[in-house]
């Protein structure tokens, strides 16, 4: 029986394609929005589901220190259902509401962007599909053209997402004088020695990760533990173990996690991994996380950088901390794979038995869209 190499294979190809999805996207985000639409701009709200929430929250931290503005990020079903529409329209091309999803068609996005517009938001869809329902309800697009490659829990649209993201936010931000072109061009270039980095990291991480499947491969579940830029790297590394490997999986930021986390009974079979860059105004608090982690006799991972005796890979470390969301997450896809292997588990559960309501992706794309 061939063994499944789907994540793997997408995380091998994440160098090359920030390289070329770099190019593209450089040039694109200097134009999705005019000059003065930039300045009439006070307020922007990133929206999206799945891997394209996940995106969003890696990114909110960074591009509300990029653009200087108030930056929020919410579901796409509560934008759509729950949020006062008072707060769209309330001054002209405010807020700015960036919704992301590379299909454009899952029905939530549409659905938040839709009712944005109707009440007088400004909207930008990030998307790879200009015919979709969100590229049709959206006042402007950010083109996405990421290429083909083997199915697997999405890792490359992930990536682009937050790649399109930094480089919006890079550009809204050197366009309202918050740094100079040549700063900018600084943190640009930071993007492709993500690629640099990662290419000569990835056999270590690959190495180290399949060694540690053997031991956590009979593990109940999987703890996360990100804040800040990290909490989307934690958010997107639990959703790949539901997919991946159906079982348990939980994300936390750091004070959240020792308030309650802390007291699962079922300490020797969940498997902890924080992610942790001694650059993050967290640090510290994840430091003590750490700390406590070891005590209860956790399995444990850092991902990043610990002064604690635990277990700990590296992963790309480039100049500036926010660029780190393009990479960090990669350990922990190649460890689900590894482990899928070990345990004879598919993606998806195959979307077979009860689990073939998912096949198509039905359950997302068909929902009745209501713009209330």
């Amino acid at each position: 029986m061939n063994e499944y190499m789907g994540l793997i294979n997408q995380v091998r190809s994440l160098p090359e394609l920030i390289r070329n999805q770099y190019e593209d996207l450089e040039r694109k985000t200097r134009s999705a929005l005019s000059t003065p639409e930039i300045f009439k701009v006070m307020r922007v709200t990133l929206t999206g589901c799945g891997d394209s929430y996940a995106a969003s929250l890696a990114v909110r931290d960074a591009f509300a220190s990029l653009t200087g503005l108030a930056v929020d990020v919410i579901p796409s079903i509560e934008l759509s259902r729950s949020y006062d529409r008072s707060f769209f329209g309330w001054a002209p091309l405010n807020p700015l509401v960036i919704a992301v999803s590379n299909s454009g068609s899952v029905a939530r996005v549409a659905e938040a962007i839709s009712r944005a517009s109707k009440y007088g938001a400004f909207t930008l869809g990030v998307t790879g599909n200009r015919k979709s329902p969100l590229a049709e309800a959206s006042s402007r697009i950010l083109d996405l053209d990421i290429p083909s490659f083997e199915a697997a829990p999405g890792t490359r649209s992930y990536v682009v997402s937050v790649l399109a993201l930094l480089l919006l936010a890079i550009r809204i931000g050197e366009v309202r004088g918050r740094y100079s072109m040549d700063e900018a061009m600084r943190m640009r270039l930071d993007i492709l020695s993500q690629a640099d980095e990662l290419e000569r990291l990835l056999p270590s991480i690959e190495s180290e990760m399949k060694e540690l499947s053997i031991r956590w491969a009979d593990l109940d579940g999987y703890d996360f533990i990100g804040t800040g830029m990290e909490f989307g790297s934690a958010w997107y590394a639990h959703a790949k173990v539901l997919e991946m490997l159906g079982k348990y999986s939980s994300y936390k930021n750091s004070e959240d996690w020792l308030h309650t986390n802390l007291f699962l009974r079922n300490n020797h079979k969940t498997g902890t991994l924080v992610f942790s860059d001694d650059r993050n105004g967290a640090y510290g608090r994840t430091e003590e996380l750490i700390g406590y982690a070891s005590k209860l006799e956790r399995p444990l991972l850092v991902i990043g950088d610990t002064d604690e005796d635990v277990p700990s890979i590296r992963t790309p470390k480039t100049e500036y901390l926010f660029n780190s969301a393009l990479t960090d997450f990669t350990p922990v896809n190649i460890l689900l794979n590894h482990i899928a292997n070990a345990i004879g588990e598919e993606d998806g559960r195959g979307c077979k038995g009860v689990w073939k309501i998912a096949d198509g992706a039905k359950c997302i794309r068909e929902s009745e869209i209501k713009i209330l």
